[in-house]
C-alpha cells in the first residue's frame, strides 16, 4: 500500500534558521531518505520551496482565480513529502516517528487512495 508522509512545518520556521542550520536539517532529511531507499520502501521524496512563491489556483464557473503566496490564513505549510510503499498503516506511522522532521515539524501520515474512497 502507498502512504504519504507530509512534512507540515510552521511557516516562519525556515526564516528563523541560519543557512548552516538549514543545511544541517536538510542533510538529516537526505540521510533519512537514503535509509528508506535502502530498505526498499521509498517511492519518491521531495523538499518543497517556501509557500511565499507559491500560487493557488481555483476555477469556479469557468473563471480561474489565482492567489499568490504567502497565504496569510495559513499558519503551516507543506515543506516536503515522502511517498512510501509499505504493508500497513502501522508501518507508515513507525517510519514517520523515525523521521528527523518529527522533532521540529508535524509528520502527517496519509494513505494514497482515490477521492471517492
Amino acid at each position: 500500500m502507498s502512504y504519504m508522509l507530509l512534512i507540515v512545518e510552521p511557516r516562519e520556521q525556515r526564516g528563523q534558521r541560519s543557512e548552516e542550520e538549514g543545511r544541517q536539517v536538510y542533510a538529516q532529511m537526505l540521510e533519512f531518505a537514503e535509509k528508506l531507499r535502502t530498505r526498499g520502501v521509498l517511492r519518491a521524496c521531495e523538499s518543497l520551496a517556501s509557500d511565499k512563491d507559491g500560487v493557488r489556483v481555483q476555477k469556479r464557473g469557468g473563471e480561474s482565480r489565482l492567489l499568490d503566496g504567502p497565504f496569510a490564513e495559513a499558519k503551516e505549510m507543506i515543506g516536503g513529502f515522502f511517498l512510501l510503499d509499505v504493508e500497513t498503516r502501522e508501518e507508515a506511522v513507525r517510519i514517520a516517528a523515525e523521521c528527523p522532521a518529527a522533532e521540529w515539524c508535524t509528520v502527517e501520515v496519509r494513505k494514497v487512495a482515490p477521492c471517492y474512497a
